[in-house]
């Protein structure tokens, strides 16, 4: 009750639906075995903006994403042009996060230029996971979808750019699936491998 109440307080009406992203990031130039390569970023945009239209995503609804490179940037922006409600939740210190899940990847400067202008047109600034111990990105996916879950299970929808593999480490889009389905959640699968 706790969270539906903080949650209240941040969003002024119950939303409609309460959107979580969870995807992959640009691949990093060395990256041996593709999984999303910068190639393919403008059929995903594409994808993702088809999918909120397909569920009428506007200001009526909420979403939750981290900010990274990629994918949750592609679903920033689509939620952004739709008036959707956006809410970054970073699992680093923005300049951490920043150097570690933005820049690296393929045409990182373009990157970060575009997580700025997202971040300049959000109604709050993004939240920072406090210190926890262990992986922060799963910590921070975890605390994304406590936030979505906040307006119940029948409003959470989770869209994932996702190629169907395990991830490179705890926190990637494999977990997040996992959590929404155990939930009985609602999934839309935009798969990297069909782009």
């Amino acid at each position: 009750m706790d969270q539906q109440r903080s949650a209240s307080n941040a969003f002024a009406r119950q939303p409609e639906k309460a959107l979580l992203f969870s995807g992959h990031m640009i691949d990093r130039p060395d990256r041996p075995l593709p999984r999303f390569p910068a190639a393919k970023a403008a059929a995903a945009a594409s994808r993702i903006a088809e999918t909120l239209a397909g569920l009428d995503a506007g200001p009526q609804d909420i979403a939750f994403a981290q900010g990274a490179a990629g994918g949750d940037l592609l679903f920033a922006e689509a939620c952004l042009a739709r008036g959707v409600d956006l809410r970054l939740l970073l699992p680093l210190p923005e300049n951490d996060f920043i150097a570690t899940s933005i820049l690296p990847c393929c045409d990182g400067e373009s990157w970060r230029a575009r997580y700025l202008t997202v971040r300049d047109r959000l109604g709050e600034p993004p939240g920072i996971l406090r210190p926890t111990t262990g992986n922060p990105y799963a910590a921070c996916n975890q605390r994304l979808l406590e936030r979505a879950l906040a307006w119940g299970i029948e409003r959470l929808h989770l869209i994932c750019l996702w190629d169907g593999e395990d991830g490179d480490g705890d926190g990637g889009t494999a977990d997040m699936v996992d959590a929404v389905r155990r939930r009985g959640g609602r999934i839309d699968w935009i798969d990297t491998r069909q782009l």
